[in-house]
């Protein structure tokens, strides 16, 4: 029998042997990308065989310094292990071997075997007789000395277990610097909606600390996995509220191994043109509502006419003929259709041009390609394809329809009320769609255009965090890039602060155009102390969202609630006091505050950081408005004037609540003002 010092030291040495594999494979994909590129093969082929190696190689030598393995599976000598029966496993981040057709060193924590770490229990072992968990030092950059503990699980024995210290010492480690991902510590709610098959589209509603975001990220890290080619030929694309979020959550995918997705916000991924205007709320209101779509869609579908005179196309001495009557019938056939509308234009003239073909068929036998080219491109075709479907650039039409008052109404009779129309049209219009002065609203309403002309490039699947904020309209923009793809949607309702935001889930899951996809809540918390999470809830009445409550099986933390006569000051105070502990510090306030906080923080001589800057070396202190505060965290919150961020927004209580929860350890919450009486409950 080995003692704890004994395993420890055989496992640190195992620790050894696979930083050597992995140095020998990062190796090794290098010298292959060298010998690759002379293979013999056509040049094409050697060309995509290049490229793959040179990508593999890119791959791994990108790939995080942290431990190489976080677990081990050691399967009982039984029946019931099946096909794994005597095996042991370690499991980590990625596959380690010391050669493609030898038996793994480490296992990927997606493989189908690791899934007993993730689901086994005492009531149902899957065959594992014994779970080990390892417990390295923080910060470990995968040194071997750095392994400073191992937690052994035996199940199937009919043994109480508590909770894993290491599961929980992982969780509760300090928040500096860039999102963590969590292959260590999934649990098996978790896990489910990890495993969730490609082809399924589902919504995760997460309770504050719930680690949906985290569940969204390691879905696409084993979607990556599991599809590889499928993914890889249409892309996997993550959208974020910002880049602030964005930079917070960059690093998760590379540390799992994948490195080439794209993070991206939906306001890049719609930006046609430079956003250089900013809409009153009313307008934007408006420009963001699902009835939007139709209409744009009679403004650009309305510039279709009926034809004014027949075609006529000389060829030789002989004049072809169509009448206005079989060009209606053209038009009127390809509309019914409803294709996208550059299509529709295309199919207009192909029609057309069908039908001079039968025309000659008639005369002098089957016409040559070369002839319906030249009938394509005859004038007169072209004349009429332009007069019945004229030409459709997004910008032009969306700025002769905000420009013109007569414009609008028709297009927007019986949809929008003429309050809501004079809502929208600009003010000022420009000389042309080339000087218009966009918003951010606009971007929306060009990619809906945009997509009625033709449709964009899709996804093979899409993350989208913070959906709940998405507009309707902005809810389009993402189903046309999922159109042929899964999606995995993360939000909370009960978050929701912009003046569109969801309240409901299955209306919000049409928009994305998903209206199958599961709704699965997540509840349990494991991120925000308990005290934390029960004064947030007291926010739940006001609301005006049906979630389950959140819950948090952390009992540690603090939770201080001060009334104070000077904010600035007793920031400073409590700022230096957090200083004290370990960890991150967020101090947030409303946006007309932080200025001010900011100035006191500096007279005192405390370093602050920007809501930008992620990295480990930025200052332990963040000063940042409420508006900025979703989806990032803290060791310890200092929130100021919480009456000044609910008065600031028509949805504060919901931004209040987002606040709130920022915190993992520790929550000052700092007031001059009465508090909302919500949370004096």
């Amino acid at each position: 029998m080995r003692t704890p010092d004994e395993e420890l030291a055989e496992e640190r040495d195992f620790h050894e042997a696979c930083r050597a594999a992995m140095t020998g494979m990062v190796r090794g994909a290098a010298e292959r990308v060298i010998t690759g590129e002379d293979v013999s093969a056509s040049g094409a082929d050697a060309e995509v065989l290049g490229r793959h190696l040179r990508s593999r190689a890119k791959e791994l030598g990108e790939l995080p310094r942290t431990p190489l393995f976080f677990g081990r599976l050691d399967f009982a000598d039984t029946a019931g292990a099946g096909e794994h029966r005597g095996q042991s496993y370690h499991l980590g981040r990625r596959r380690i071997s010391t050669d493609p057709s030898a038996p793994p060193l480490v296992v990927d924590w997606r493989a189908p075997v690791s899934r007993a770490f993730y689901q086994a229990s005492d009531r149902d072992p899957q065959g594992v007789a014994v779970r080990r968990r390892f417990g390295w030092a923080p910060g470990s950059t995968g040194a071997s000395e750095d392994l400073t503990s191992l937690e052994d699980e035996h199940l199937g024995a009919g043994r109480a277990h508590g909770g894993s210290t290491v599961v929980a010492d992982e969780i509760g480690r300090p928040r500096v610097g860039p999102m963590r991902d969590i292959a260590a510590t999934i649990q098996p709610d978790q896990d489910d909606l990890v495993r969730q098959a490609l082809g399924e589209s589902v919504c995760v509603q997460g309770a504050p600390g719930t680690g949906k975001t985290a569940v969204g990220l390691h879905r696409a890290a084993y979607l990556l996995y599991t599809h590889p080619q499928r993914i890889q030929r249409g892309g996997l694309l993550v959208l974020g509220p910002n880049r602030a979020f964005l930079r917070y959550i960059s690093q998760v995918l590379p540390s799992l191994g994948e490195v080439g997705v794209r993070q991206s916000t939906l306001d890049e991924e719609i930006a046609r043109v430079p956003v250089r205007a900013q809409d009153e709320e009313a307008a934007a209101v408006v420009k963001h509502d699902a009835r939007m779509a139709a209409v744009l869609r009679r403004a650009l579908f309305g510039r279709i006419a009926p034809p004014a005179a027949p075609v006529v196309v000389p060829d030789g001495s002989y004049r072809w003929r169509i009448s206005v009557a079989d060009l209606e019938r053209v038009v009127n056939e390809v509309r019914a259709e409803e294709p996208p509308y550059a299509v529709g234009r295309e199919r207009v003239r192909n029609r057309i041009v069908a039908l001079l073909q039968r025309q000659a068929e008639r005369r002098a036998g089957p016409p040559s390609n070369e002839w319906l080219r030249r009938m394509g491109r005859a004038r007169a075709v072209s004349g009429c394809v332009d007069q019945v479907w004229p030409k459709a650039n997004p910008e032009e039409v969306v700025a002769s329809l905000l420009a013109d008052p007569d414009a609008l109404a028709a297009a927007a009779q019986g949809v929008l009320d003429p309050d809501e129309q004079r809502a929208v049209l600009w003010r000022r219009p420009p000389r042309s769609f080339r000087s218009a002065r966009w918003s951010p609203a606009d971007l929306v309403l060009l990619d809906e255009v945009a997509g009625l002309v033709e449709r964009p490039p899709g996804y093979g699947h899409v993350v989208v965090d913070e959906a709940q904020d998405l507009s309707p309209m902005q809810c389009r923009a993402v189903a046309r890039r999922a159109e042929f793809g899964s999606v995995t949607v993360l939000g909370d309702l009960a978050q929701g602060t912009t003046p569109w935001a969801a309240r409901d889930w299955a209306e919000h899951l049409a928009h994305l155009g998903k209206p199958d996809a599961s709704v699965t809540p997540l509840t349990m918390g494991f991120r925000v102390p308990a005290a934390i999470v029960e004064l947030a809830n007291r926010l739940a009445g006001e609301l005006d969202v049906r979630v389950p409550p959140a819950r948090s099986l952390r009992r540690d933390g603090e939770l201080a609630v001060r009334q104070v006569a000077d904010l600035p000051s007793a920031t400073v105070r409590a700022v230096l006091a957090a200083l004290a502990h370990e960890g991150s510090v967020g101090v947030i306030a409303d946006g007309s505050a932080v200025a001010g906080l900011r100035a006191a923080l500096a007279a005192a001589g405390v370093d602050t950081a920007d809501v930008d800057a992620q990295d480990a070396a930025a200052p332990r202190v963040t000063v940042l408005p409420a508006g900025a505060a979703k989806g990032l965290e803290y060791d310890h919150v200092i929130v100021v004037e919480p009456a000044a961020i609910v008065a600031a927004e028509a949805r504060g209580m919901n931004r209040l609540y987002v606040v709130l929860t920022r915190a993992v350890s520790r929550l000052d919450v700092l007031h001059h003002r009465p508090l909302p009486a919500a949370l004096t409950g």
